[in-house]
């Protein structure tokens, strides 16, 4: 879910206020600027509104692969990704849709692969994003690159109905 942070307390009105007010004059603008938020210029105090996502998979790392990836009787979905990766932020969001669609059903998690090479190594990711999907502990398919959501969706569900 999206959560917005709110207006200094010195403003009164609410975050969503100045965003969707139509009485804004032609002399106040918004702007947005990266890890900054969006501003609203022109205002008797600085407006920033900055959207953050929860993540809806959880962080596995290579001292919790074991536990949370092998040893798990629920299919597990598994994203190798980088900070430093663009495509992989767009995986991201397909990720947490598909946890959302499927808990219950599947967990799914995502390993930095740059943190946790020896992880990345063994199941010999050669490049980022990849998503290993595994069932019994075993790897059961994958999906290289980023790709539209219905490819998760069907290697998912190969691997649910196997």
């Amino acid at each position: 879910m999206a959560s917005c942070v709110s207006p200094p307390p010195s403003l009164s009105s609410s975050p969503a206020l100045a965003l969707a007010n139509p009485n804004l004059s032609r002399s106040q603008h918004l702007s947005f600027q990266p890890r900054k938020g969006i501003r609203l210029h022109n205002s008797p105090a600085s407006l920033r509104v900055f959207c953050l996502r929860e993540p809806k998979a959880a962080v596995v790392t290579g001292k919790s692969w074991d536990k949370l990836i092998l040893n798990c009787d629920t299919p597990v979905l598994v994203e190798f990704h980088a900070s430093w990766c663009g495509p992989c932020r767009m995986v991201h969001r397909v990720i947490d849709e598909l946890a959302t669609d499927y808990a219950g059903k599947l967990k799914c998690f995502v390993l930095h692969a740059d943190n946790d090479l020896e992880i990345a190594e063994y199941y010999d990711v050669k490049a980022v994003p990849v998503v290993f999907l595994f069932k019994n502990g075993e790897r059961r398919e994958s999906v290289v690159g980023t790709m539209p959501k219905e490819f998760y969706v069907d290697a998912i569900e190969r691997v649910l109905t196997s």
